[in-house]
């Protein structure tokens, strides 16, 4: 594996090279983790990799990359950087016949996700998106609960992430994590929906299998000066009837990372909680709360397969991104062995990429025209 982005004093980077490394199957053998070409070079030295295999540029590495024998090159290349980088490096990487992991979201705009789409679909290499959140195991048994019909028909989901750590303008005062989320430049036309509100989106999308057709947003700064809002507040339509509640903050006092929701459906009811994540509460018009748990023998197959200790034991963060990788790993071996990449594998896709930046883009458009705004694929 390879890397673009994510050096010194980058927190992202170093969740995906603990994720990638969790399992054993992958190595970071290259990078160029920063767009200063010396940075690059300490932060290789930092993970004790070969110098000659540390970039000042990702269009150097890609090119020297791939000038390499096949058995000595990086199969793939993980990519770390802020919102705005994420489409050249992509581009950059597939056309020099490498297979791509990407953080989320996947591009800057709708426009470069189109694009990036053609360009995967012609390169026919491996494409990843980081959507984490899929890879719990309970977020898994969540999927298989509502494929099988234990909730019936869909009516209701509702789906929230508050944090509380942009309450104060510590992205004026140069915090690097804030600064560029904050960046319509770097970040894109969204900050807080952008950054965690894609995240709730295809949560609900993964669970339910349900497309967005319409969404009512309200977007607010709460943080005087600040170019990109801070909260979001989004009434959603789906295809078929079922409606929708997704919020996101960034600055609501006190909340750390309290990803939740929520699926409603006619027979029962399900609620996941980031923050808990090795618990599932099931819901009963008439019979009593059912809590399920991690690992157990009781769970469905894809819940358990994505396990790696027993109940009790808790899995998260860092287990739920190495799912992915995981995942990801197992396509890319199939396609340098010469099987048909096709799966069926489970991790978020460039289809995901293009439905959540258009999710963006559409709550952007209703915010600004306080207006019922139809989702356009």
């Amino acid at each position: 594996m390879g890397m673009v982005g994510g050096g010194r004093d980058a927190f992202i980077g170093a969740v995906h090279r603990m994720a990638a490394n969790l399992d054993g199957q992958i190595e970071l053998v290259a990078g160029a983790f920063s767009s200063d070409p010396e940075k690059s070079r300490l932060s290789g030295e930092d993970l004790f990799l070969d110098p000659s295999r540390v970039y000042g540029s990702y269009e150097e590495m890609a090119a020297k990359e791939a000038a390499l024998p096949e058995e000595e090159r990086i199969d793939f290349v993980s990519i770390v950087t802020p919102n705005h980088m994420h489409f050249p490096v992509a581009k950059c990487f597939l056309e020099a016949g490498f297979h791509v992991v990407c953080d989320k979201p996947m591009t800057f705009d709708v426009e470069e996700a189109v694009m990036l789409k053609e360009i995967v679909e012609k390169s026919g290499k491996v494409f990843a998106l980081t959507h984490n959140y899929t890879g719990y195991p309970m977020v898994k048994e969540a999927r298989q609960l509502v494929k099988s019909g234990k909730l019936g028909k869909i009516l209701k989901i509702v789906a929230e992430y508050p944090q509380g750590w942009l309450i104060k303008n510590i992205d004026a005062e140069g915090q690097k994590q804030a600064a560029w989320r904050t960046d319509p430049t770097k970040a894109g036309a969204s900050s807080c929906i952008g950054d965690i509100g894609t995240h709730a989106e295809n949560l609900g999308r993964y669970i339910t299998g349900l497309e967005l057709e319409a969404v009512c947003a309200e977007f607010t700064s709460f943080v005087p000066g600040r170019k990109l809002e801070d909260d979001g507040n989004i009434l959603v339509r789906y295809k078929g009837g079922a409606k929708g509640v997704l919020y996101a903050s960034q600055v609501s006092v006190g909340e750390e990372n309290s990803l939740t929701i929520r699926v409603y459906g006619e027979k029962a009811s399900l609620e996941w909680k980031q923050e808990y994540p090795n618990d599932l509460l099931m819901k009963y018009p008439e019979a009593p709360r059912e809590l399920l748990r991690r690992g157990n023998p009781y769970l469905s197959e894809e819940a358990n397969k994505f396990s790696r200790i027993p109940a009790g034991h808790p899995e998260a963060f860092i287990e739920a991104f190495a799912n992915i990788y995981l995942e990801a790993a197992r396509a890319i071996r199939d396609a340098v062995e010469g099987v048909s990449v096709g799966g069926p594998y489970d991790f978020p896709t460039v289809d995901d990429g293009v439905e959540g930046m258009r999710f963006i883009q559409t709550a952007v458009n209703s915010a600004k025209a306080e207006a019922w705004t139809r989702f356009e694929r």
